[in-house]
């Protein structure tokens, strides 16, 4: 991932020095092992830890001559121990190096992610508690609709953005998974106890069957999840990017100090944010789609998913890392304008209490294919001539048979229409609300 979008932590864990060092304690952690079944002595493996020592740089140098890096590690290493280099990778494929390691990159990544999403989510609790009773108009296919709170929305990203985070800690559990189990997963010159040590060691669980890798549907599934993931966070901006419009203008991302909109119009301020996210989804559905054309693989392994994984695991995780706390900044430090809220709440002239009129009459005694036509046609009327909508009611012969003025002043009521938000936030975050 290029540096424009990499956070250091989680970019860390995926340089070559980092693998590498990984790569390392599981050659370390297999000679452990066999140490303990008495394949090497336990002096040696004692100064085999002590001595091992890989050269990030060396490394790539031994690999221009090899054309295959896990050998270019393994001569290295060598390189350091002298006569026990005899016990380095004995009896392993390189993939058994490689998929362990590349297991615990996942794990590790996993868990900045997950903290990730565990800081987004108490702001978002938070301010969709702050705004649990701001009044806004409820849109559909883009049109204003029926009243809702700009708390419910935010409440909405709170439990969709809490699905991901219990997906991200089961896919976590599912990615750490380890093999040591040889060129084709039968154990042929390594003991399966190997396996079972090594995995344990690194906090890994060994694969109950493997090829000369683990099955990529494992990798796929993880993949699949953060592009999920990214997805809603993509849901969420775009609701932001809707709202700063002009014409709307009910909340804004933050503009710092000295930030500009536009090189060429200086009033601008850019949803950038928002829609770089929404950008950046793209690409997380892209190495998500890659992995599953990943899992097809030649027999018990080809190297065609390699030079893809080597993209997009590193670009996937740093990508929704950087999402993440990009969005936690724009939730953090949103503008919120609860006065355009009212504006455009009362854009349609009383229109958007249609139903509650339709109900009422039909509570009434109007069969319902009647009432919704007498509704509509004083509806359609109001908003092409820009009239009051409950005037134009009052004034309507058919409607008063059927309906008293003090009914309709109450299908106006805006608290009717939200009676039930504090039951809403109860189901979603447990938390007891003061009823209306």
């Amino acid at each position: 991932m290029i540096e424009r979008y990499s956070l250091p932590e989680m970019s860390k864990i995926w340089t070559d020095e980092s693998r590498f060092k990984i790569m390392l304690e599981v050659e370390l952690c297999i000679v452990e092992a066999q140490s303990k079944l008495g394949e090497v002595s336990k002096s040696a493996a004692e100064k085999i830890r002590k001595l091992a020592k890989i050269n990030v740089e060396k490394i790539r140098k031994i690999e221009d001559k090899t054309n295959h890096d896990v050998v270019a590690f393994v001569l290295n290493i060598s390189e350091s121990l002298g006569p026990l280099a005899k016990y380095i990778h004995k009896g392993v494929t390189s993939s058994d190096i490689l998929d362990t390691a590349l297991s615990i990159q996942l794990k590790k990544s996993s868990g900045i992610l997950i903290n990730d999403l565990e800081k987004l989510l108490v702001i978002i609790k938070k301010k969709a508690c702050l705004y649990k009773d701001m009044v806004c108009i409820g849109r559909t296919h883009g049109i204003h609709a029926e009243p809702t709170t700009f708390g419910l929305k935010l409440l909405l990203m709170y439990d969709e953005l809490l699905r991901s985070l219990g997906r991200l800690k089961k896919i976590r559990d599912e990615v750490s998974v380890g093999k040591i189990s040889g060129a084709v997963g039968t154990f042929s010159n390594i003991s399966p106890l190997v396996e079972d040590y090594v995995c344990k060691k690194l906090g890994l669980r060994p694969a109950k069957i493997s090829t000369q890798i683990i099955l990529r549907d494992v990798h796929a599934n993880f993949l699949n999840t953060l592009a999920l993931i990214a997805s809603s966070l993509e849901r969420c901006a775009f609701e932001i990017r809707h709202l700063q419009r002009t014409e709307v203008l009910e909340v804004e991302e933050p503009f710092s100090r000295g930030q500009k909109g536009s090189s060429a119009m200086p009033h601008k301020r850019n949803p950038v944010i928002c829609e770089r996210i929404c950008g950046m989804s793209r690409l997380m559905r892209g190495y998500a789609q890659a992995s599953l054309e990943n899992i097809n693989l030649w027999h018990e392994r080809d190297i065609s998913h390699s030079s893809v994984e080597r993209v997009s695991f590193p670009d996937a995780t740093i990508l929704l890392d950087y999402m993440l706390n990009k969005f936690i900044y724009v939730i953090n430090g949103l503008i919120v304008y609860p006065n355009n809220m009212l504006v455009n709440l009362n854009k349609t002239h009383g229109l958007i209490f249609s139903q509650k009129v339709l109900v009422t009459l039909m509570n009434n005694g109007m069969i319902r294919p009647k009432a919704y036509d007498l509704v509509q046609r004083i509806a359609l009327k109001s908003w092409h001539e820009s009239l009051d909508f409950k005037n134009e009611l009052l004034k309507d012969r058919q409607i008063m048979k059927y309906i008293s003025k003090q009914e309709i002043e109450n299908c106006f009521n805006l608290d009717y229409y939200l009676r039930n938000v504090d039951e809403i936030f109860k189901k979603v975050i447990g938390v007891k609300w003061k009823m209306r």
